[in-house]
C-alpha cells in the first residue's frame, strides 16, 4: 500500500485495450491497496475521470477510439487534471513517442513487458512526488499569508524590528538539529512567525515604551499569549501552531505565565519557543538598553536551566549554539 495513508483509499485509473493485460494490472494495484478504475479506451477513460477523480492515470497508448496522447493531452487540459500524475504503459519504445509524451506532460513511461515491483514502484514514487508539490504549494501559500500578518503586527512595535524573523531562522536551525520531521517543521514555522500575534491587542504606547514597563504595563502585555492562541484556534489551517504562541512565556520552574504551568506540564512547543525568543531578545538591542554578546547570552541560559528553561532541551540548544560559534 501506498506510504501516504490517506483517510481514502488512493484512486487509479487505469486505461488498457488489452483485457488480459488490464486484468493483471488491476489485480496488482487492487492486492497493493489501491482503488482501481478501468476504462478500455480514451473516450472511456475521460467519463472515469471526470466521475472517479482519481489521484493518478495508468494509460496504454495504441487504443480505439482516442489514444493515450490525445487522452493526455485532454486532460492537461481540463483543471482537475493538471496536476494528476499520468504514467504511460507501452511496448513502443522509439525516441519520438517518449519525448512527444514528456512535451504533453507525461510523468512516466513503463515498457512493457514489466513486472509487478516495476509497476508499483513507478505508481508510488510518482504518488509520493505529487504530494510533495501539493504540500511545498499549500505551505508557500500559508507562509505568505502569515509572514504578511507577522511583518504588520511587528510594525507595530518598533521596539523589535526583525525579532520575528531572526526566531524563525533560529527555530529551523534548532528544529533540525533535533531532527524534526518537515511536518513539525512546518508548524514551527507558523508557530515561531506568529509567536506575539497577540501583541495586536497590547497598545502601542506599550509596545513602544523606550524603558522597562511598570507592573501595570507588564500585566496588560502578559495577556498576549493567550490573545494570539484564541486567535489562531479559528483557523483551522493555522490551530496547530497554538501551542507555540500559548506557551513560550511559561517557566521550568512555574513561574512564567499565562498559565503558570511547570516542568513537562508546558507542552514541548512551550519549552523549544522559550528558548530561542529569549535568546534572541537577550542578543538584540532595544531602545533602553544594547544587546548581550552571545557568549554571555549563553551563559544567562547555562545559569537558569532547570529554573526558566527546560534543562535537557536547554542543554542540546546550548550545544547547538556552542557548535556554531
Amino acid at each position: 500500500m501506498s506510504m501516504l495513508s490517506p483517510e481514502r483509499p488512493i484512486r487509479i485509473l487505469l486505461v488498457e485495450d488489452d483485457s488480459s493485460l488490464l486484468e493483471v494490472v488491476r489485480d496488482i494495484l487492487s492486492d497493493a491497496g489501491y482503488h482501481v478504475t478501468t476504462a478500455t479506451n480514451g473516450e472511456e477513460a475521460l467519463q472515469a475521470f471526470r466521475q472517479a477523480h482519481p489521484d493518478l492515470i495508468l494509460s496504454d497508448i495504441m487504443m480505439p477510439v482516442m489514444d493515450g496522447f490525445q487522452l493526455l493531452e485532454t486532460v492537461r487540459q481540463m483543471e482537475a487534471g493538471m496536476l494528476v500524475p499520468f504514467i504511460f504503459l507501452s511496448a513502443r519504445t522509439e525516441r519520438y513517442d517518449t519525448s512527444y509524451a514528456r512535451r504533453l506532460g507525461a510523468d512516466d513511461y513503463l515498457f512493457k513487458p514489466f513486472s509487478a515491483e516495476e509497476l508499483l514502484t513507478a505508481v508510488e514514487a510518482r504518488l509520493c512526488r505529487r504530494e510533495q508539490i501539493s504540500l511545498f504549494s499549500t505551505r508557500e501559500a500559508h507562509l505568505q499569508t502569515v509572514t504578511m500578518l507577522a511583518s504588520a503586527i511587528e510594525e507595530r512595535d518598533v521596539t523589535t524590528s526583525g525579532h520575528v524573523d531572526r526566531v524563525r531562522s533560529l527555530a529551523l536551525e534548532f528544529s533540525d538539529y533535533l531532527g524534526w520531521s518537515p511536518e513539525l517543521k512546518m508548524i514551527l514555522e507558523i508557530g515561531a512567525l506568529l509567536h506575539d500575534i497577540g501583541k495586536i491587542i497590547v497598545p502601542e504606547q506599550i509596545l513602544n515604551k523606550p524603558a522597562p514597563l511598570t507592573a501595570e504595563e507588564m500585566e496588560v502585555m502578559k495577556r498576549h499569549p493567550a490573545s494570539g492562541a484564541r486567535i489562531l484556534q479559528g483557523v483551522s489551517h493555522l490551530a496547530p501552531a497554538a501551542p507555540y504562541i500559548l506557551y513560550h512565556h511559561e517557566r521550568w520552574d512555574g513561574k512564567g505565565y499565562p498559565h503558570g504551568l511547570k516542568g513537562e506540564e508546558i507542552p514541548i512547543e512551550g519549552r523549544f519557543l522559550a528558548l530561542v525568543d529569549a535568546f534572541d531578545a537577550m542578543t538584540s538591542d532595544r531602545p533602553y538598553r544594547k544587546g548581550l554578546p552571545r557568549e554571555r547570552a549563553m551563559q544567562i541560559i547555562r545559569e537558569n536551566l532547570g529554573t526558566q528553561f527546560d534543562p535537557d532541551l536547554g542543554q542540546r540548544f546550548l550545544e547547538m549554539l556552542e557548535e556554531n560559534i
